[in-house]
């Protein structure tokens, strides 16, 4: 038999050739039209609301040490309108009470609510179907009348309460500080996938995005109100901001996702977009991370899954393997939150 030939150059056809996998930006793009909603028909979900699998609205780590925070009673003083114009609020100082009024304003619980049996919370910070897929991160130096060493914290809003991880060594937290300005902090996001996709199926991953967006929001100007920045960090990669948080080793459909990094500090303090650009965790420090003995264990939030496989391809496809704008050699433009 006669292999089959290009009919310009001659050279032989390989009929077994197998096609070439898609690329990420493929992965990507195709979630993005799979999961549109059409005139007559939604994007794939269960179609009803299975009870018995409700995902806990609240992430805990068993056994982690608990900070509880102060329930700062309401002010006249800052007014909204401000908080959108630097140097108008005098910053406060990094202690127990500002940390308190930071998560407070920012993903703290709002109300509670009732009907019949049921009874169901409301955050300050929006959550498309109050589904809070976003958890908040606090890694800072030490914090006065709270904690006396550098560490990394889970806030867990039912109890208004930090959870204690890891401390950190001095030398590990003076090599980040070193990158941010004088009375830095630093705040993580990360999402839980299936929080949404319990509800909404496929769109889950597009719902996780919109909701850390709003938690950005929220910091900003949370932290506007103490006189202090938000500014977002996109140097990291994903596993850098994993390992910095410690949900790194996190696994199976409940696992938290790396979203992003805050920096937050006292107005004026001249953190410039190529400082911003620049931030690492020095690889002495992700050593330490990875190597540390993280106190908890993440909390079982639902008794079974439905599994959303594609949920969990735009996921990978999407994951930030190197520092933005590494490969195309153009550097970001730095992003600054409200204003």
């Amino acid at each position: 038999m006669t292999a089959a030939r290009d009919s310009e150059t001659g050279t032989p056809l390989n009929c077994d050739k197998q096609p070439e996998p898609p690329s990420a930006l493929d992965v990507t793009l195709a979630y993005h039209v799979r999961t549109k909603h059409h005139p007559f028909r939604f994007a794939t979900a269960l179609g009803y609301l299975d009870w018995d699998t409700q995902p806990d609205p609240f992430r805990r780590f068993e056994a982690a040490p608990v900070l509880p925070l102060d329930l700062l009673p309401l002010r006249p003083e800052p007014r909204y309108e401000p908080v959108f114009a630097l140097g108008h609020i005098a910053p406060s100082p990094l202690d127990r009470t500002s940390i308190s009024q930071l998560f407070q304003d920012a993903l703290a619980l709002s109300a509670w609510k009732q009907a019949g049996s049921s009874r169901w919370s409301l955050r300050v910070n929006p959550s498309s179907g109050n589904l809070h897929p976003t958890e908040g991160y606090l890694v800072a130096g030490p914090i006065a009348g709270l904690h006396p060493r550098p560490a990394v914290y889970h806030y867990t809003p039912f109890g208004h309460a930090l959870e204690l991880r890891v401390e950190l060594s001095g030398e590990a937290w003076r090599k980040i500080a070193a990158q941010l300005p004088e009375g830095a902090l630093l705040v993580g996001l990360t999402s839980i996938h299936w929080r949404e996709s319990w509800k909404y199926g496929e769109r889950a991953f597009r719902y996780c995005h919109h909701d850390a967006g709003h938690a950005v929001g929220s910091f900003a100007v949370s932290a506007a109100g103490l006189g202090w920045e938000a500014k977002l960090l996109e140097s990291l990669t994903d596993d850098d901001l994993a390992a910095l948080l410690g949900v790194q080793v996190q696994t199976g459909v409940e696992a938290e996702h790396a979203d992003c990094l805050l920096a937050v500090f006292p107005q004026g303090a001249g953190f410039t977009m190529d400082e911003q650009r620049e931030f690492t965790i020095p690889g002495t420090v992700s050593d330490e991370l990875r190597d540390a003995p993280w106190s908890g264990e993440p909390n079982r939030l639902s008794s079974d899954h439905h599994p959303w496989p594609v949920v969990d391809e735009v996921a990978a496809a999407t994951q930030k393997l190197s520092p933005l704008g590494e490969r195309s050699g153009r550097r970001p433009r730095s992003k600054t939150a409200p204003w």
